[in-house]
């Protein structure tokens, strides 16, 4: 009877092991799926989330003026919007007038590809002289001149024995031209028709922020409130540092980063504006918080600027452009960016482009701008909780 039981006894152990394995495995692939199908959701979300450490220094410092949270968001939302609104303004009209100067620009470009395309041409043929010997170059040529010929007369003694005429083309009725004329579109105008559903999904969950952001900001103290209502003992006390280090995180990651991207939109524009670079506003500020993405920050960072310098199209001028950029990128990643932002954020490099890679995975370019921020929230909660601080541990610099 004994020897009936200890293989049974072994059998549930190994299911319950396997049953331990199993469960986390499934747990990450439902969250994965969660993440990746309501990324809509999570992205507009995070955004206003962002939006809202950025004002909240403002909020703040309203209340200290005797304000009420509820009508100090609102003024400083509404200043916010407004000052957005200027900006559109700004860059709408610096955008029409770069429409208006985009014949010359595609011209600047075209010519530049022909250039590449003729220097190559030219390197290709002179590899073919250096490394073909001369006699067989000469009868590839005499080959190819006898292939030329051939086609040329098959093509003539088509021509002559094509005796009878083509008939003649019947118009069609009005209302198959009609037809036809709505279903010839332009590549642009295939690809909106296409991402329709995509564009207003896009414009629905924008048109959420305000909103989300107000609230935010006003049911402040509320929210914090009513989420540790959910933990009880110590629980609470783990859930409200762990909300405190997620603050300071965040605030720190994207209150920083603004900051020293206007400080790079300003500096640029200057630079823009003494190098004699068309529509220095608009390129300045792209080219500023351009600078800011992980890795990829510096090339991003000069493509505004050269696209633009194709209007004075001058050999000085993209050599200006690529030196400010490049300073003003290395300075920024290395002095600044350390003491403003790094100071607070301890994520190892490791760590920092696995999670550009899943997040970038998941959510696409909103991913790689909002991966160090989520990392950095999943660290402060693991520094917070007695299990998970090794994680908390593998994360950290």
């Amino acid at each position: 009877m004994a020897t009936v039981i200890k293989p049974l006894s072994n059998t549930r152990k190994a299911v319950g092991e396997a049953r331990q394995l199993a469960l986390p495995v499934v747990a990450g692939g439902v969250i994965v799926a969660v993440l990746y199908f309501g990324r809509m959701l999570f992205i507009t979300a995070l955004v206003a989330m962002i939006i809202a450490f950025i004002l909240e220094p403002f909020v703040s410092l309203l209340m200290r003026a005797r304000f009420p949270r509820g009508l100090a968001s609102f003024v400083v939302c509404t200043v916010a919007l407004l000052g957005l609104y200027v900006v559109g303004i700004g860059a709408y009209s610096q955008l029409a007038s770069l429409y208006g100067d985009l014949p010359q620009y595609g011209q600047r470009i075209g010519d530049i590809i022909d250039n590449v395309q003729q220097k190559l041409q030219q390197t290709e043929e002179r590899t073919y002289q250096m490394v073909v010997p001369a006699r067989q170059r000469q009868q590839q040529q005499q080959e190819e001149q006898a292939r030329a010929q051939a086609q040329q007369q098959a093509l003539e003694s088509r021509r002559r024995r094509r005796t009878v005429e083509p008939p003649p083309v019947v118009p069609a009725p009005p209302a198959i031209q009609e037809v036809r004329i709505h279903e010839e579109r332009t590549p642009i105008g295939e690809y909106i028709s296409s991402r329709l559903s995509d564009f207003y999904q896009i414009l629905l969950m924008i048109s959420f922020i305000p909103f989300l952001v107000y609230f935010m900001l006003s049911w402040r103290d509320h929210i914090n409130r009513s989420f540790l209502q959910f933990f009880h003992g110590e629980g609470r006390l783990v859930a409200a540092r762990s909300l405190e280090g997620i603050a300071g995180m965040v605030r720190a990651f994207v209150v920083g980063n603004f900051l020293l991207g206007l400080l790079l939109a300003f500096l640029s524009s200057v630079l823009f504006w003494i190098i004699r670079l068309p529509f220095p506003l608009l390129v300045g500020p792209l080219s500023g918080f351009l600078s800011l993405v992980p890795y990829i920050g510096l090339p991003l960072a000069m493509v505004p600027p050269l696209f633009a310098a194709l209007g004075v199209n001058r050999f000085p001028v993209y050599v200006l452009v690529v030196v400010s950029v490049a300073f003003l990128h290395l300075v920024a990643m290395n002095v600044f960016y350390p003491k403003v932002v790094g100071s607070r954020v301890h994520l190892n490099p490791l760590v920092v482009t696995f999670s550009l890679m899943l997040w970038g995975f998941l959510w696409d370019a909103p991913g790689l701008l909002l991966a160090i921020p989520l990392t950095a929230a999943i660290k402060a909660v693991c520094d917070n909780v007695q299990g998970l601080r090794p994680f908390g541990k593998f994360l950290g610099d």
